[in-house]
């Protein structure tokens, strides 16, 4: 596909890192060295200027394009140059939108102006962070099949029964049908086989179905029920979406803030939680406002080390206690993931990104794939993909062991119509309308069938 991408911050540079690999891509962007620097690193094309503007717009050529996404920093900007793009004939226009205030008139943004999408970042990470919450055993939660299926990321912490056991073992033993389909180990990402050997300190990515799931943290004497008390730092729109979810899912929330006019503001909009000015990064004032009887802590203030090291020391306070930051650049991601800092880490840019791409995927889906939802895991090295088995093939009913599959694919879940979760053996097959849950290191799979030799 043609696809035009206005604004070459964090989110851009994803789109365009992940987009470009099987798509045309042009970027937009006011800023001569960022758009030097884009097409310096990836096969896109360039135009500096306002993605706003009409005749820029026309120089990137808007009118062959499929698709345009606007998501820099200005949603006035965002949705002129969607509006313009529309006007130019593209079909499909992706606006980046984050003013609370534009929330109440989304329907008519899509039915009116005819966007195709709009993408709250600070709503869209409220949700990820809630849904951790629900079950905090997760560094990070993903859905497959609408909520039938989850994948799971894991740390294994020292002292963890899982410590040294073979896969094969865990499984023969295990009284509960999980599916470690994936392991993070030093920098690299592999999916195991039976033989492959679990250690302290593996982040490991677990499928099955919510129930399962739960019963496999109990039998490792580590399950964590749903937090009931949470503590935010942070009285940020990300921190209103968040409260508000919380709240609606009767959880208690207290929210902390050094400026006192925007606790204020919290209190009027949120006045079922309780809001403190006071500083975060006070080791003092958590102590005081119970961190220790928290069920779960999340720092959402606008600087990253804040973030850390106010999560480090809630961590060190309540041991027990579910910690999540917010870190929005990747070099400080990769060093609170390497030396398991923090339990869970989210970034607004990454969670709008991967809203945008499983949007283009959806696209790709008039054209003939069969992917119904996709996640990337292990830092973007393997993707989780649902396939759709829509269409008689020659692999349905054939013993999945006797199926030649390519190398880096493994079938992590089957989800029957009746609602039915099976996590595969060689003796399995696939049938009409099941959904397909793979995982890969292959992020081009478009279809059932390529993953097969």
């Amino acid at each position: 596909m043609r696809i035009i991408i206005v604004g070459a911050g964090k989110v851009g540079l994803a789109l365009t890192q992940q987009l470009s690999k099987e798509n045309q891509v042009t970027v937009i962007d006011h800023n001569y060295h960022l758009i030097d620097n884009i097409i310096n690193i990836h096969d896109v094309m360039g135009v500096c200027g306002n993605g706003a503007i009409y005749e820029v717009q026309k120089e990137a050529e808007a009118d062959k394009a499929d698709l345009l996404i606007a998501t820099t920093s200005s949603d006035e900007i965002n949705i002129v140059a969607c509006l313009v793009a529309k006007k130019l004939g593209v079909r499909h226009t992706i606006a980046r939108i984050r003013n609370p205030e534009y929330e109440k008139q989304l329907r008519f943004m899509r039915e009116d102006l005819g966007l195709s999408m709009v993408i709250n970042p600070e709503k869209a990470t409220a949700r990820e962070i809630a849904r951790v919450l629900r079950f905090p055993n997760a560094i990070k939660l993903e859905s497959f099949s609408k909520g039938r299926m989850e994948l799971v990321e894991y740390r294994i912490r020292e002292g963890s029964k899982l410590d040294g056991v073979r896969l094969s073992d865990l499984y023969r033993n295990l009284r509960v049908r999980v599916l470690i389909c994936a392991v993070a180990r030093k920098g690299e990402t592999i999916i195991p086989s039976g033989d492959f050997e679990l250690k302290t300190g593996d982040k490991i990515y677990l499928t099955s179905s919510p129930a399962q799931l739960e019963q496999f943290f109990r039998h490792l004497g580590v399950f964590r029920g749903k937090a009931s008390s949470v503590m935010i730092v942070g009285a940020s729109k990300m921190c209103y979406y968040l409260a508000k979810e919380l709240l609606e899912m009767d959880m208690s929330v207290k929210i902390i803030d050094r400026d006192e006019q925007r606790c204020v503001d919290m209190g009027e909009r949120l006045p079922r939680a309780l809001v403190i000015v006071g500083d975060g990064t006070d080791s003092e004032l958590l102590h005081e406002e119970g961190i220790r009887h928290t069920d779960a802590f999340v720092a959402l203030t606008g600087l990253d080390e804040a973030n850390i090291l106010m999560s480090m020391s809630a961590a060190r306070l309540a041991g027990e206690c579910k910690v999540v930051a917010k870190i929005n650049r990747k070099q400080l991601v990769d060093l609170v993931s390497d030396e398991s800092m923090i339990d869970s880490m989210v970034s607004a840019g990454s969670v709008t990104a991967e809203l945008i791409l499983q949007y283009v995927r959806a696209m790709q889906n008039a054209t003939g794939s069969q992917i119904k939802t996709l996640h990337r895991v292990a830092g973007e090295t393997v993707e989780a993909v649902e396939f759709g088995v829509n269409h008689e093939a020659p692999y349905i009913g054939v013993p999945l062991k006797d199926l030649r599959l390519k190398s880096g694919i493994l079938l992590a879940g089957i989800v029957r119509q009746n609602g039915q979760i099976i996590i595969p053996s060689g003796e399995d097959v696939l049938r009409l309308h099941d959904d397909v849950i793979v995982i890969t290191t292959d992020t081009s799979l478009r279809d059932i069938q390529d993953i097969l030799q």
